[in-house]
């Protein structure tokens, strides 16, 4: 058996790396089995990776061994070593749309993650905010992939936090995402209400399919512009309302309905593009064909509950810059928002 450390240190096993990604459950996760929860904060990871990553590579603040099947508690703390290595640069200047002391939204821009990540330590939002705001404990209440860009809603203390994440989880919450899909939309209001699940069918472990044992899965799509990308496809831009919160669930479904996202590397026109993207070796016509380096999702407009005075928020960030620079590049009359 491991001696455990002197209360308030670190465990640490006998292993040479030195980059800590630490890890707080929050407390929609309690009752998780741990390897599940890391397989949900670290996607791209197999179950079989996160396993060993658990067994050689994960220490707790009291020295205890823990297990993949261990239950875990909200409040409890760990973190997964990871071999020091240059960390990616990310833009970590973002806009505060509203900050009432209570209630914070930023304008995250693309590129910048939210939370650690097995890549990411230093470079990421909650960093960020740590020094942007120092005293005050400004935490995310929902998630936005690393290249989403718009608004991402924190509580401005811990409890504040907590009432925005229960107004999300319950779907109380209004999002819309403006988003540049690749093809021409048969009407100018649709809806896709197809289930969503990970299926393994893919290349890539974080793809989700449309599935009938999925999860029920509904967005809500506007036409809100048509033009013509300078390589001649039709392109469009798109108000997306989700009527539930999926993983990837805009790009799956406008995947499903034949509308592939702008620079999307995972459900554009060829999901092996990720896998050369992971390890760096996109090819020139991968980005012909991506036409963006990154997917041309923005969270525009956000309307919730105060998590003080409970009365209706409204907020809205104008498209991304680049996101706006491509639009603009394609040939139509149609305005955008």
């Amino acid at each position: 058996m491991s001696q455990a450390a002197p209360r308030g240190k670190w465990y640490r096993p006998a292993v040479a790396e030195q980059v800590r990604v630490r890890f707080t459950v929050e407390e929609n996760y309690a009752g998780w089995r741990l390897d599940r929860y890391l397989q949900e904060k670290i996607r791209r990871l197999s179950r079989e990776r996160v396993q060993f990553l658990i067994a050689h590579r994960l220490e707790t603040a009291d020295g205890r061994r823990l297990k993949p099947s261990t239950r875990i508690t909200a409040g409890m703390a760990f973190a997964l070593l990871r071999d020091a290595e240059p960390e990616p640069e990310a833009p970590l200047d973002f806009a505060v749309v509203h900050d009432d002391g209570a209630l914070v939204v930023v304008d995250k821009p693309a590129g910048l993650p939210v939370h650690p990540t097995a890549r990411y330590s230093a470079n990421t939002f909650t960093s960020a905010a740590k020094a942007r705001f120092p005293g005050r404990k400004i935490d995310p209440a929902h998630r936005l992939d690393r290249e989403t860009s718009g608004l991402l809603a924190c509580g401005g203390a811990p409890e504040h936090t907590t009432r925005l994440k229960k107004e999300f989880a319950l779907g109380r919450v209004e999002k819309t995402y403006l988003a540049i899909a690749v093809g021409a939309p048969a009407e100018d209001r649709f809806e896709v209400d197809a289930p969503l699940g990970l299926t393994g069918a893919s290349a890539v472990r974080v793809r989700m399919h449309v599935h009938a044992a999925g999860l029920p899965s509904c967005t809500a799509f506007e036409v809100l512009g048509r033009r013509v990308a300078p390589d001649g496809a039709p392109v469009a831009l798109l108000a997306c309302r989700p009527r539930t919160g999926r993983q990837h669930q805009i790009r799956a479904h406008l995947h499903h309905a034949g509308l592939p996202m702008v620079g999307d590397k995972i459900y554009g026109p060829d999901e092996w593009i990720f896998d050369r993207f992971t390890r760096r070796a996109l090819t020139d016509e991968d980005r012909v064909a991506l036409r963006l380096p990154r997917h041309a999702l923005h969270a525009w407009r956000l309307a919730l509950a105060h998590p003080v005075t409970r009365e209706r928020v409204l907020l809205e960030a104008p498209l991304a810059p680049d996101l706006a620079a491509f639009w603009e590049a394609c040939a139509g009359p149609e305005a955008g928002p």
